[in-house]
């Protein structure tokens, strides 16, 4: 018997089971981040088995990402009002069809269904996983397991990457599917022993407020994506990316009028909500962004083979992990700002390391930019996540936590989209002076990419080694131009995160504060930023 528990009372669940809540909702959320980025090493191997374009090969990987950007947010009203565990439920049902679907069509357009579909699936995870932890969970336990929640979000890009890798060393592509329909399967019979959460007296659905953030973010998301393909004067592209955020600010409009908004905006007048937000979106950006360059340096500059490269990158989830299940509390005693700057503080200095890289570069000298990146984004990631949960009433956990997750998604999809522009164009201008002395066949592989560089090189005769090797060697270092100029780029953009968080994000709490007013959507926690406020839920238990 499913039984409502009053709004007041805590849920009362064993260390066991409260222990149980935890790994599955960590594993469930480590399943779909890791899943965004598992085909990264497979593209080479999709482009040959499949005949998928490179067009083809951008929507295989960003489909997933445009889905999940576009439907987090009113996924996170969806489980407050019908079940936190029921959407879950749902969500890895969804996730685990659309990661089998390859397995049967294979054409790229069947591919890229079946990605989207996925992404449909991972929209309603990852807003759940959080939810549950911070609804049912006692409140002297919520600042630690943001901190894990968070430090897992972080790494379990690099998880996937790095299993991917390996699956690819040992089978074919199509193996990654298998692996990931398995998982999915494997979480969805696990979530069923959760206990239930939903908000005691469910909200109104925003159907148009629904309707206009996903048409507003997918259609924003959609020329992100395009603008590497296109270029970013195309008048598609400049078309998606006004219209976009024109239909956002419908959005906005239409939530300060409605009286049961979807994301109520005013929320981001407080500015540890806000710094929040945007902190999370700059740090996923220059996170993708960074191992969209890595990855590439390892396999195409320095020989190594998928598995090597993943395994290469696999170190910098050590302190990205261990750093960001401690933020938390730093954050409390020291405050928003100043984990925050140094952080991002970090990161940047991290790519501005990153801006010299070269062919001559040791495993450990990339090892080392990349680790003080790490340790800048663990250091910054969970006070963020944790300040989203503090800074919004307890009756909306699944919509903060779609808040969380989207701003991720859409920092995700700008920074894979803006590290591919400026690699390939730092690319095809260096390039560019070598293509008139190549035949023609040879012309359009070897300026397309630094791959298709190499693969005419090894299709080259004995007889013209020496010229396919300087081939290659101006290749590379065309590749670098343009890694550095995503490096100073992200250096850049993080930089001055960095700053609008000196001057704007909140400092150090006080040692007091005033009571929460009841039922106020814009009280303060109580405790800085990462203590998370009573839960108005309905634990159930099953």
């Amino acid at each position: 018997m499913v039984t409502a528990v009053g709004t007041r009372e805590r849920p009362r669940l064993s260390a066991a089971r409260q222990s149980w809540l935890i790994v599955v909702a960590c594993s469930a959320l480590a399943l779909v981040v890791g899943s965004m980025a598992a085909l990264y090493s497979a593209m080479s191997a999709l482009a040959v088995e499949i005949g998928a374009t490179q067009s083809q090969l951008t929507w295989i990987v960003d489909g997933y990402t445009l889905a999940l950007a576009c439907l987090v947010l009113p996924a996170g009203a969806w489980g407050d009002r019908w079940g936190r565990r029921a959407l879950l439920l749902v969500g890895l049902s969804v996730f685990t069809i659309g990661s089998g679907m390859p397995l049967i069509f294979t054409s790229p357009e069947a591919v890229i269904a079946a990605r989207v579909i996925a992404g449909v699936g991972a929209a309603m995870v990852m807003p759940s996983t959080l939810s549950l932890l911070t609804g049912l969970l006692p409140e002297e336990r919520r600042s630690a397991v943001v901190g894990l929640w968070s430090g897992v979000a972080g790494a379990a890009g690099i998880a996937g990457i790095v299993a991917a890798g390996f699956v690819l060393e040992h089978f074919e592509w199509s193996a990654i599917f298998y692996v990931l329909m398995l998982l999915g399967a494997a979480a969805l019979l696990a979530a069923v022993t959760l206990p239930e959460s939903r908000e005691a007296t469910p909200p109104r659905l925003d159907a148009a407020g629904s309707v206009l953030v996903a048409l507003g973010i997918g259609v924003f998301v959609l020329g992100v994506v395009e603008g590497p393909l296109r270029g970013w004067t195309d008048l598609a592209v400049l078309t998606a990316l006004i219209g976009g955020a024109a239909v956002l600010a419908v959005f906005a409009l239409w939530q300060l009028r409605n009286r049961a908004p979807l994301l109520d905006v005013r929320l981001f007048r407080d500015r540890g909500f806000t710094t929040g937000a945007v902190s999370l979106a700059v740090q996923f950006a220059v996170t993708f962004g960074m191992a969209m360059i890595v990855i590439q340096f390892f396999q195409l500059v320095l020989g190594y083979s998928p598995l090597t490269a993943a395994l290469a990158l696999a170190p910098i989830m050590v302190p990205m992990m261990v750093l960001a299940v401690v933020a938390p509390l730093i954050a409390d005693r020291i405050g928003l700002r100043v984990v925050t700057v140094v952080g991002m503080g970090l990161v940047a200095l991290g790519f501005v390391l990153l801006r010299d890289l070269s062919a001559d570069w040791t495993y450990g000298q990339v090892l080392l930019p990349l680790l003080v990146m790490s340790s800048g984004l663990g250091l910054c990631s969970s006070p963020a996540t944790a300040v989203i949960l503090a800074r919004t009433p307890a009756d909306k956990q699944g919509v903060a936590a779609a808040v969380n997750d989207v701003t991720r998604e859409v920092g995700a999809a700008i920074g894979i989209a803006l590290s591919g522009s400026l690699i390939a164009a730092g690319y095809s201008a260096q390039i560019a002076p070598e293509l008139d002395r190549l035949p023609a066949q040879a012309r359009g592989p070897v300026g397309d990419s630094l791959a298709g560089a190499i693969a005419v090189a090894e299709q080259a005769p004995e007889a013209m080694r020496s010229m396919a090797d300087e081939l290659v060697a101006g290749a590379r270092d065309a590749f670098l131009v343009g890694a550095a100029d995503a490096s100073t780029v992200l250096a850049v953009a993080t930089a001055v995160g960095a700053v609008a968080a000196l001057l704007y994000a909140p400092g150090r709490p006080g040692r007091r504060r005033r009571p929460a007013r009841r039922g106020g959507a814009h009280s303060a926690p109580a405790a800085g930023p990462a203590a998370g406020r009573a839960p108005a839920d309905a634990p159930m238990d099953a």
